[in-house]
Formats: C-alpha cells, sequence, structure tokens
C-alpha cells in the first residue's frame, strides 16, 4: 500500500502576477523551488487563502532571488496579484517510509523573501 504524503509546502506565498494567456502552470522564485525541495515541471497543488480556490498545476521556474510568484493560464482566473497562497507537493510513500518523511515548509514574508 501507498500513502500520498505532504512533501513540501510554500507558506504564504504573494502571488506577484498573473499571465492569463498563457499555457498554465505556476512561475515560482528558482530560490524558493529550490529551499522546499521542489522540482520545476512538478505536480503542485496551490490553495489560495483569500479566496478559497484550489487548483493543481506544474511548477516553472522563475528568476533567483526575485520572489517571484506568477499564476499562469486558467490560473490566472484564481488569484489576483496580492493574494496569499500555499503550495503543496506530495509523495507516494511506504507507511514505514512515512514514518520517517517530515514535510519540508518554507515560510515566506510579506515580500515573499524565505523567513529565517
Amino acid at each position: 500500500m501507498l500513502l500520498t504524503f505532504c512533501k513540501s509546502k510554500i507558506a504564504h506565498a504573494r502571488v506577484t502576477a498573473a499571465e492569463l494567456y498563457y499555457e498554465g502552470s505556476i512561475t515560482i522564485d528558482a530560490d524558493i523551488i529550490a529551499a522546499a525541495g521542489l522540482f520545476p515541471g512538478e505536480k503542485v497543488e496551490i490553495f489560495n487563502v483569500n479566496n478559497g480556490a484550489r487548483l493543481e498545476t506544474y511548477i516553472i521556474a522563475g528568476k533567483a532571488g526575485s520572489g517571484h510568484f506568477c499564476l499562469n493560464g486558467p490560473a490566472a482566473r484564481l488569484g489576483y496579484v496580492g493574494d496569499r497562497l500555499i503550495i503543496v507537493s506530495y509523495a507516494l510513500v511506504t507507511p514505514e517510509e512515512a514514518k520517517a518523511l517530515k514535510t519540508r515548509t518554507v515560510y515566506l514574508t510579506d515580500d515573499n523573501t524565505i523567513k529565517a
């Protein structure tokens, strides 16, 4: 049996842009992707704290150090610049693996820098 386990979480990201006419995805600052243990192309679930919207998409790496979080394509309809997001990725693991795993969480400040 495999369990769906929360692998990584980015908490309190602030949307910096929304590009409706794009194929889809979320663009995230490359430094934040690395800190959260995520990968470009990885599937993520996004929760918009401001309006309750939930969506699934994949990550595109943005410029490192930019603090950029851009909702692309249809996702742009589900959030506005300034909205707060929680971004989560999951892994399929055995119950034995789950006992040893801990979710890697990155908390962000109001300007999308990593809290120390």
